[in-house]
């Protein structure tokens, strides 16, 4: 099996990021697996490794291309962070918070703001979004933070926690109920700020994420200055749940970094262990373990990636779906980390040993994905209040959706340049589901192909899979277009989960046929997506089963990851020519 090598900026830019940070299994580096494991029984950062990446220049794809930095979308941005956290996710969320607490700025700040922060990003300052409180959690609606107007500026008073970066970070976006306008979001800097009028907490003994600034941070009638509103007063909770939408996102390259390791570790760990006389990837149980975390993490690719285009191609649309991938790629990357716990036994309960004990680290940190940015619960509800609309025209395909899905899917191209606005993004996506609605037409054209130019075995189980997921999809939702969803019942999760299921589903097929090129291919022909959708009907069919006739081309995929600084993924990820020469 063969992957199709793209050699596009931002692919490029993730190789030189992948060998600037180093082979995780090497016996040192800031990077290693047997210092960050060393490092983290201190709950500390290994010495360097912040240093080194700030080096590289991370910082500048923190700040868009309009504003002085480097972003110049967030699929080049989810593919730094997926290489970074595949080896340290407890760094990745360090500078996934200061993304977080920076992009209000970047949709709404005036420019005095925007120039303000992009120095300090570039600088090596950090941020935060300064929004939970200990009383409220999630629940936005009750926060007790207050504002209020002072000339210019205003008086602020009230206490956030927990908050990534609280401590370390420079600048703090701050929700709070400015008196007389409601609930707002206010732009501090630090050192502006009156000493002695705001204080941090300690740090929260965490689980996982050992070393990161978990914090928070209390406000004692402290004087803001002018100039401090991020947007319109009262205009708070919506840009609260707006700018969830891109780090909802982000958060995907976490979860897929997390199962490209705990795979890799598992993978080689089957191949070097050595029980009954031969080694036991050759035992059956074993190798369905790693083929099916092989397969979650293909969906996961398929599923992310194209929700990452999106905010630069239809950010309208990532109300629903970032709340899919915010769901179902930890979700899957939960799945992984127990497949392969599987496979290491009791190895991966031990704080040493293979791979120097990172796995566990990796479970640890890993179990946050599902928590922060909305817990999985909140991302269901949030489909779910969604999905009656989408279920309305899901049969009906959407006009201009052909040019939508091949900016989504075609990723021989770059995606457009991300230019922020906070207009451009909505609460909800009034039923515009591209992904959803072209299903019907891309199984047609998937069954042509198949006929046409596929061997008769893959065709003939191509054509099955497509069927049988087509049934059950028009029965669903034929079915919620006619019943009223109540989405805060366990009806409405469980019908929001399996809309996430369709829409990983339709999001493979899309890859494979926007993908399809007789002279290159993708990853060898139409195995993976035979096996992927087998995959995901099980979801639904607890008794489908892989066509193992199949399962070679995987294999052979899977295996030829493992030793090169390659993703495991359908794509190979090629290194800059500049890079190439210089070596």
């Amino acid at each position: 099996m063969t992957r199709r090598a793209f050699d596009r900026p931002s692919y490029a830019l993730a190789a030189d990021f992948e060998r600037a940070l180093g082979d995780p299994a090497a016996e040192s580096g800031p990077f290693s697996y047997t210092e960050t494991v060393e490092h983290e029984e201190n709950n500390a950062l290994p010495p360097g490794a912040v240093d080194l990446v700030r080096s590289w220049g991370f910082a500048r794809y923190l700040v868009p291309e309009d504003f002085g930095g480097r972003l110049r979308n967030l699929e080049q941005l989810f593919l730094l962070t997926r290489s970074l956290s595949r080896r340290n996710l407890t760094i990745g969320v360090m500078f996934g918070s200061a993304m977080l607490g920076v992009n209000p700025v970047w949709l709404w700040g005036d420019e005095k703001q925007r120039a303000l922060v992009a120095r300090g990003i570039l600088d090596g300052d950090l941020a935060c979004f300064a929004v939970s409180e200990p009383d409220h959690g999630s629940d936005l609606g009750t926060n007790e933070t207050q504002a209020v107007p002072e000339g210019d500026g205003f008086v602020l008073t009230g206490e956030k926690w927990p908050v990534g970066n609280a401590t370390r970070g420079r600048f703090v976006t701050v929700y709070a109920a400015v008196e007389g306008s409601g609930s707002s979001l206010l732009l501090l800097d630090k050192k502006e700020l009156e000493e002695g009028s705001w204080d941090n907490h300690p740090f929260v003994r965490t689980v996982g994420l050992r070393g990161h600034d978990l914090s928070g941070i209390t406000f004692q009638d402290t004087k803001v200055p002018a100039g401090a509103l991020l947007g319109r007063s009262g205009g708070g909770l919506v840009g609260i749940l707006q700018v969830l939408q891109i780090t909802r996102t982000a958060i995907g390259a976490t979860s897929i970094g997390t199962m490209d390791s705990v795979l890799r570790i598992a993978l080689r760990h089957a191949q070097e262990r050595v029980l009954y006389g031969e080694e036991i990837y050759r035992i059956p149980v074993i190798r369905r373990h790693l083929v099916q975390a092989h397969l979650d993490l293909l969906i996961a690719e398929c599923t992310a990636l194209p929700v990452a285009r999106s905010l630069s191609v239809a950010p309208s649309r990532l109300s629903l779906w970032s709340s899919v991938v915010k769901y179902l790629v930890p979700t899957l990357g939960e799945e992984v980390v127990q497949e392969t716990a599987r496979v290491l036994g009791a190895r991966s309960y031990l704080r040493e040993g293979v791979a120097s004990g990172a796995f566990q680290k990796l479970q640890r940190d890993h179990a946050i994905a599902s928590i922060f940015e909305g817990t999985t619960h909140v991302n269901l509800h949030s489909i779910a209040t969604q999905l009656p609309n989408v279920a309305q025209v899901a049969d009906r395909p959407s006009r201009g959706g052909d040019a939508v899905l091949r900016q989504l899917f075609d990723w021989s191209d770059e995606a457009p340049v991300w230019h922020p606005s906070g207009r451009a993004l909505r609460l909800t996506n009034a039923s515009e589901d591209e992904i959803t609605r072209g299903w019907d037409p891309a199984v047609a054209e998937a069954c042509l192909v198949a006929e046409r130019d596929l061997p008769a075995h893959e065709a003939a189980s191509l054509t099955k899979v497509l069927g049988e997921l087509s049934a059950r999809r028009t029965a669903f939702y034929t079915r919620i277009a006619a019943e009223s969803l109540d989405a805060g019942t366990t009806e409405g999760q469980d019908r929001a989960a399996e809309h996430c299921v369709y829409h990983a589903a339709a999001s493979c097929l899309y890859t494979w046929l926007y993908s399809f090129d007789e002279e290159h291919g993708l990853a060898g022909g139409t195995g993976w997506l035979v096996l992927v959708l087998q995959r995901l009907l099980g979801r639904l069919e607890p008794a489908t089963e892989l066509d193992e006739s199949l399962l070679p081309w995987l294999e052979e995929l899977m295996l030829a990851s493992l030793d090169g600084p390659e993703y495991f993924s359908l794509r190979a990820v090629k290194e800059s020519a500049a890079q190439a020469e210089a070596d």
